[in-house]
């Protein structure tokens, strides 16, 4: 049979159509990237989420495989160029994410707009403090959106209930209509907050550093809910620290394995954590219980493209 192994946990849909598919199924949530390599010259397809890395070593080990699908966007996983070479049909599924990480960018901005978390931590403590809490409104601000792939266009979209203007920057010209595409220099002139929706990358790798938030003309706040080495930490802190960033919403770290953080990571964190005006959310924003079954379903999908080549 077709075997096809699954390394991470999944919407049982997706389960039950790869077995109406006719695919023999080797579900293992809990696999390790060692065991991936072990045993991975006996599979056809492979599903995958951030955990396994896909690399050279371990495509030369795939003997059969001829697909491999990534549960949600990012790329960076996959050695997409060698894995080619191999003629492995290689897929993600923003699709099945981008409405859940569009609405969680969008809580981040009005959770630090009105001192939300800030407040809500105060009162928990037993301090009712109005007039330190009063927030700001959205209405009126300009909100520049780097990147518009699937997630950037949603977050554009959810936006369109707010009286708002909306600038975005991508590499490539889009067609789409809910945002002025424009250039960078208009969004260091004119944004009051930045959300950023890039892959990862070598030329996105510390994309936001201290020379780009220089060219900002006035303080912004920051939203990340695409992958955290996009910002460099240690500037992002600088400029918390001098007030030229007046805020941070952040889905994603550049090191989110929390328990082996060197001296210097650990250090940035507390100092991040230790400010009002960040909040830091682990890696969370694509992770709805509706996301999960449409990502299964954009899989599924995708896979029947596939079957159809």
């Amino acid at each position: 049979m077709n075997k096809v192994l699954v390394t991470d946990s999944v919407h049982p849909l997706l389960i039950e159509g790869l077995l109406r598919r006719n695919f023999e199924v080797d579900y293992q949530p809990q696999i390790t990237l060692a065991q991936v390599h072990a045993k991975i010259h006996a599979y056809i397809g492979i599903i995958i989420n951030t955990k396994t890395v896909v690399d050279k070593t371990l495509i030369d080990r795939a003997e059969q495989l001829q697909f491999l699908g990534r549960l949600g966007s990012g790329l960076e996983i996959i050695d997409l160029e060698y894995a080619k070479t191999k003629n492995i049909y290689c897929f993600n599924t923003p699709e099945g994410n981008r409405n859940a990480v569009a609405e969680h960018a969008l809580a981040l901005v009005l959770n630090l707009f009105n001192n939300i978390n800030k407040s809500n931590n105060q009162v928990k403590e037993f301090s009712w403090l109005r007039e330190e809490n009063r927030g700001l409104e959205l209405d009126g601000k300009t909100i520049g959106i780097i990147g518009l792939g699937n997630t950037g266009k949603a977050f554009a979209r959810k936006l369109q209930g707010f009286d708002v203007e909306i600038l975005a920057y991508d590499i490539e010209e889009k067609e789409f209509n809910l945002a002025e595409q424009t250039s960078l220099d208009k969004i260091y002139k004119r944004v009051d907050v930045l959300s950023i929706h890039l892959p990862l990358n070598q030329t996105t790798h510390h994309w936001l550093n201290q020379a780009r938030i220089e060219s900002f003309s006035k303080p912004i706040y920051i939203i990340n809910t695409s992958r955290g080495k996009i910002i460099n930490q240690v500037d992002l802190l600088k400029n918390l620290q001098n007030g030229k960033i007046l805020g941070a919403g952040l889905d994603v770290l550049e090191n989110e394995k929390i328990d082996v953080l060197n001296g210097q990571e650990r250090q940035v964190l507390a100092q991040l954590n230790f400010l009002n005006n960040v909040i830091i959310t682990p890696h969370i924003a694509g992770w709805t219980h509706e996301s999960k079954r449409k990502i299964a379903e954009n899989i599924l999908n995708k896979i029947d493209l596939y079957m159809k080549l």
